[in-house]
């Protein structure tokens, strides 16, 4: 069983910057492929970026390529969503997953967390 839970969610200013911490108990964490998604106010939830069990590998959602950085320290099981220049149309509840893959897809994941929001003003 693995419990993950959110941070770093605020309301910043487009072309801001913010970090998003995802912290998880539990054991065999460096098991694990994480991901984040995020959703939109009346939309569903879609994928931002995975990464998987070492780290070695990344994904991104063309949306945030060139802004958005995940990364992972194992030793402190936490994983990271660095955001830069923001957009308006990045205002959402971001989650973070943990999963067996590092896919693309909500069901490709087991654990959730409780997500955080994050608000950018134009």
């Amino acid at each position: 069983q693995v419990q993950l839970v959110e941070s770093g969610g605020g309301l910043v200013q487009a072309g801001g910057s913010l970090r998003l911490s995802c912290v998880a108990s539990g054991r065999f964490f460096n098991s694990y492929a994480m991901a984040w998604f995020r959703r939109a106010p009346g939309k569903e939830r879609r994928f931002v970026a995975a990464i998987n069990w070492s780290g070695g590998s990344t994904d991104y959602a063309d949306s945030v390529k060139g802004r958005f950085t995940i990364s992972r320290d194992n030793a402190k099981n936490t994983m990271y969503l660095q955001m830069n220049s923001l957009k308006p149309e990045d205002t959402a509840v971001y989650y973070c997953a943990a999963g067996g893959v590092a896919g693309t897809d909500p069901e490709d994941y087991d654990y959730w967390g409780q997500g955080t929001q994050v608000t950018v003003s134009s």
